[in-house]
C-alpha cells in the first residue's frame, strides 16, 4: 500500500490550496480516510476524516474552512481561508479494521506535503 500526497506549497494568508492523496496497491470498501498535520515542534493532529459511509469529522480549528472528500483510491483536502497556524506538514492516512496486514489492521501513511501560510 502506497499513499502519495501532493498539492502543498506556499500560500498567502486567506488563500486556498487543494491537497490530493493517491492511494496505490489496495482497494477496500470499509475504511477511514484522513488528513493529519504536524506543525514544527508540535505533535501530529487530526485535521479531517471520512469513512466509507461518509461520516465526516473535522478538527474544530478547521471547521467551515476545510473540506475532505474522496474514497479509498484518492483523497482530497480543500483548504480555504488559510491561516498562518495552518502551516504544517500534511499527511494522508488510510485505516481499515476490515483488512489485516501482518496481523494488524491497515494503518497506512503518506510521506507528507508541506503547507506554508505567510502573512
Amino acid at each position: 500500500v502506497q499513499l502519495k500526497e501532493s498539492g502543498g506549497g506556499l500560500v498567502q494568508s486567506g488563500g486556498s490550496l487543494r491537497l490530493s492523496c493517491r492511494i496505490d496497491g489496495i482497494r477496500i470498501s470499509v475504511y477511514t480516510m484522513g488528513w493529519y498535520r504536524q506543525a514544527p515542534g508540535k505533535e501530529r493532529e487530526m485535521v479531517a476524516t471520512v469513512t466509507n459511509d461518509t461520516v465526516l469529522i473535522y478538527a474544530d480549528s478547521v471547521k467551515g474552512r476545510f473540506t475532505i472528500s474522496g474514497d479509498s483510491a484518492t483523497a482530497y483536502l480543500q483548504m480555504n481561508r488559510l491561516k498562518s497556524e495552518d502551516t504544517a506538514v500534511y499527511y494522508c492516512n488510510l485505516k481499515s479494521e476490515a483488512l489485516l496486514l501482518d496481523s494488524r489492521p491497515l494503518d497506512a501513511w503518506g510521506q507528507g506535503t508541506l503547507v506554508t501560510v505567510f502573512s
